[in-house]
């Protein structure tokens, strides 16, 4: 997987959740302004300290998480 180098956790910020380069922005709020069918250079015009590298780790952070994998439990003895 590649580096994730701007997404950053700090209990401090944001309550610990996924951020970028340490800032009050979440990664959260990043991917909701995507899926709400904003473009990269609309975000970066309401948030002109985020860079079009901060929007693609934020899919690429999302994807990682995507790829989860759901294993089968085992039936517990009756």
């Amino acid at each position: 997987m590649q580096a994730l180098d701007r997404i950053t956790f700090d209990p401090n910020i944001m309550g610990g959740r996924a951020c970028i380069r340490g800032m009050r922005i979440t990664v959260a709020l990043v991917l909701n302004l995507l899926a709400g069918g904003q473009t990269t250079q609309q975000i970066i015009e309401q948030y002109p300290y985020l860079e079009p590298e901060d929007i693609r780790q934020s899919l690429l952070y999302a994807s990682w998480l995507a790829q989860e994998m759901v294993l089968p439990m085992e039936k517990a003895a009756a």
